[in-house]
């Protein structure tokens, strides 16, 4: 039992840590604010910091004003369905 627990919490932080990463094409070419939004519908913390490391790799700097409008707009719709 505590095998198959421990395997199960390795795989979902291995399919965690696949879904932030951004390649130097993506980080070209991304739309922040809809990364944002999307992460916020999601019910994903905001990852900009964590993007713009990846990025900053690549020489590329994100742009946080509008990632972090998507997120907080996201947010906003995801709460006014709630019940």
């Amino acid at each position: 039992m505590r095998m198959a627990r421990a395997t199960s919490v390795f795989i979902g932080a291995l399919l965690l840590a696949g879904c932030a990463g951004m390649s130097e094409a993506d980080c070209r070419k991304a739309d922040w604010y809809a990364l944002g939004y999307n992460d916020a519908r999601a019910r994903i913390t905001p990852q900009a910091r964590i993007l713009g490391r990846q990025c900053e790799g690549y020489g590329v700097k994100i742009d946080q004003a509008r990632y972090e409008q998507g997120w907080r707009e996201g947010s906003d719709k995801f709460l006014e369905r709630m019940p």
